[in-house]
């Protein structure tokens, strides 16, 4: 998968702002998945688009810790702005400022059209407030009622605990999330490995019941519609603990925080994993969490950084405005976009961006490789591309060892180069390439050069 995310409301919100009318999903003009479609993008994550609570937009308004985000992120920032986090949900129904639950149905037939899948949030460790069940199902939380938290973190004061442990929660769950599954092709659960059951133990002092909560839940939702995806926002190493229990795709944490902190052959350390278990990773630059991919990397390293992460197995994600370079991280609470003149767009990273996502491996089969220099980071998909990346500040040169090809023919369309090699000589004493900092080639393979 591709997935490009939306942040619902401040996307709109442009929309709007550009076309001069107002924008909801029943009318989001048909260039927009357009352009989407001819990048490859083949599914949609419209992140936010759930009921809204009223107590959590008040609190959002008045916290004194969040005021400091707004106002860098938004420099004519005003209290109007903040329309509550779409974290924080009241219901699990589409808002009615996005264009309600029809709307949202034209979205997913528009996107459908185009062959693009459609992926929600579900948030299954916390609720808003003044949710609905805590008044009508009490049994769902756990009592007294108190916010809901990550262990290492303070409490989110906008929410309330569930009780992963409740059968009568568990059962909820999986009523609201085959609902869910009428409405869109996927999930994305929020911080699901809270919801393990030992993690959960830990947090909260509770006995653990036999079954583990994804257990119980995604099998029973699979039973009506078997292709509806789970996607775990997952950290923790606790990956390959969600992808036994049954999710789909996990995030990959880890390799953003190694292309962001760390070196090649850290890198390189990680990929080391087989390649079903890379397969269901998704790998990302950005999302609404993480600072904005254009001011966290100087820029050759993020195109270096671009390249590796968008040619490796796995599902990857796209998060609006990284293409463009937008800088700005959006607190989830705020319902615009910083202006262009504030955040200012880069066409040139717009053009390489699209080079690398529309010429993006289709194979299947993958293979790391091994280099001669530490700072090279190669891999070969079955027929191409082949992969070599610099990601080191100075110039690496050294071999790629390639077993198995035949005499090629080596193109690489977003340098324009085109080498001539032996199959024998790249598998003995290997390929030899010499690398700028942080370049990289992104060979083409033509068999029988």
């Amino acid at each position: 998968m591709l997935i490009y995310e939306f942040h619902m409301l401040p996307w709109l919100a442009e929309l709007s702002t550009r076309y001069q009318q107002t924008i909801s999903l029943a009318n989001v003009p048909p260039i927009e998945w357009d352009q989407l479609q001819q990048l490859g993008i083949d599914t949609v994550w419209l992140m936010g688009v759930w009921k809204r609570s009223e107590e959590g937009i008040r609190i959002a308004r008045t916290l004194p810790e969040l005021q400091p985000e707004y106002k860098r992120a938004l420099p004519d920032f005003e209290p109007s702005d903040v329309a509550g986090s779409p974290y924080c949900i009241a219901d699990y129904t589409v808002d009615p400022q996005l264009g309600g639950e029809a709307g949202l149905a034209k979205a997913r037939a528009d996107l459908s059209s185009r062959g693009i899948k459609l992926l929600l949030d579900f948030v299954p460790n916390h609720t808003a407030p003044d949710h609905r069940w805590t008044t009508e199902h009490p049994e769902y939380y756990l009592q007294p009622l108190r916010p809901g938290r990550d262990p290492h973190f303070p409490p989110w004061t906008d929410t309330v605990q569930l009780n992963a442990f409740a059968d009568e929660y568990r059962s909820a769950a999986v009523a609201s999330l085959r609902r869910m599954a009428a409405m869109c092709d996927g999930v994305r659960c929020d911080m699901a490995m809270l919801l393990i059951s030992n993690v959960f133990s830990r947090t909260w002092n509770l006995p653990a019941p036999a079954a583990e909560f994804w257990e119980t839940v995604i099998p029973a939702v699979k039973q009506t519609r078997a292709d509806f995806l789970f996607i775990a926002e997952a950290y923790w190493d606790l990956e390959p603990a969600l992808l036994g229990e049954g999710f789909d795709y996990c995030y990959d944490k880890r390799l953003y925080d190694r292309l962001v902190h760390e070196n090649a052959a850290s890198v390189r350390a990680h990929l080391g994993a087989d390649l079903k278990y890379q397969s269901r990773l998704i790998r990302f630059l950005e999302n609404h969490d993480e600072p904005r991919a254009a001011a966290t990397f100087a820029p050759d390293r993020h195109r270096a950084a671009a390249v590796a992460t968008y040619s490796l197995p796995g599902a990857t994600l796209i998060h609006h405005g990284q293409l463009h370079g937008a800088k700005r991280k959006l607190p989830v609470q705020l319902r615009r976009y910083p202006p262009d003149r504030t955040d200012p767009r880069d066409p040139d990273l717009y053009r390489f961006y699209k080079a690398v996502l529309t010429t993006r491996p289709t194979a299947t089969n993958w293979t790391l490789l091994t280099t001669s220099n530490p700072s090279l980071l190669a891999w070969l998909w079955e027929g191409g591309p082949l992969v070599i990346v610099n990601f080191s500040d100075a110039m690496a040169e050294g071999r790629v060892h390639i077993p198995n090809l035949p005499d090629c023919i080596l193109h690489d369309p977003h340098e324009g180069v085109t080498f001539e090699r032996r199959g024998a000589e790249m598998a003995e004493p290997g390929l030899w390439v010499r690398l700028a900092p942080y370049a990289s080639h992104y060979f083409e393979l033509v068999v029988g050069g």
